[in-house]
């Protein structure tokens, strides 16, 4: 239990600026890897000049080459993180990263590895989103009603669709609109969710909605 404990909390860009508010953490340890010397010496440099009075950017360990078990089995012990810079890392050291949760994070442009480093360590990391396919319909009619907006009668033929969804309007393959379920009904009822097979109104904000459309659900989540 206590080492499923100590993987689970291991210090991670998302978590560094709570650890540094209560005070858990004060240096942010980090596995470097990149493709050559000077990229390496580029980026210390650039790291180093991030430590501030609350917490210290230490590179405990710095080479060229992909990320190894090796690598990630420093960071676990030390709770690092590991960089990599215009490298990638092979399949098992993959795996054993999200094994003994490492963070493991990867870069192609120096300036975007310092900044969201930086951003971190300020709190102002943006969170990362994946995104999860629910089902598809095809629009049949457009109706406009007062006080709700545009509604397209629409027939679920693949999957679901969930009031509050994400939508995703297609015209010939291109995106037009990616927005969220404002309503779902079927008939005069509101309704929570509609399942392939069945027809339903799908309240939007959007207007430019047309006969023909093809419309994509889907959820976020954030990770």
């Amino acid at each position: 239990r206590e080492a499923e404990l100590s993987r689970a909390t291991k210090v991670t860009l998302d978590n560094l600026f709570e650890r540094i508010k209560e005070g858990e953490t004060k240096e942010l340890k980090i596995v470097l890897k990149a493709d050559v010397q000077g990229s390496l010496e580029a980026i210390t440099d650039s790291l180093n000049n991030l430590s501030t009075e609350e917490i210290k950017v230490n590179i405990i360990h710095s080479a060229a080459g992909a990320v190894t078990e090796t690598d990630v089995m420093l960071a676990s012990a030390s709770d690092a993180i590991t960089i990599g810079f215009s490298v990638r890392a092979s399949q098992k050291a993959q795996e054993l990263a999200e094994a003994e949760k490492v963070d493991l994070r990867f870069y192609d442009v120096i300036y975007q590895l310092v900044a969201e480093v930086r951003d971190a360590m300020e709190g102002m990391l943006e969170p990362i989103y994946k995104e999860h396919s629910m089902g598809r319909a095809e629009v049949l009619k457009t109706f406009h009603i007062s006080r709700i907006g545009t509604v397209a009668g629409s027939m679920v033929d693949e999957g679901r669709v969930e009031r509050g969804a994400h939508i995703r309007v297609l015209r010939d393959n291109v995106v037009i609109n990616d927005s969220k379920i404002a309503s779902l009904r079927r008939f005069s009822e509101d309704v929570r969710e509609v399942v392939a097979g069945y027809e339903c109104g799908i309240g939007l904000d959007f207007q430019d909605i047309h006969e023909g459309d093809r419309v994509q659900f889907y959820v976020r989540e954030r990770v």
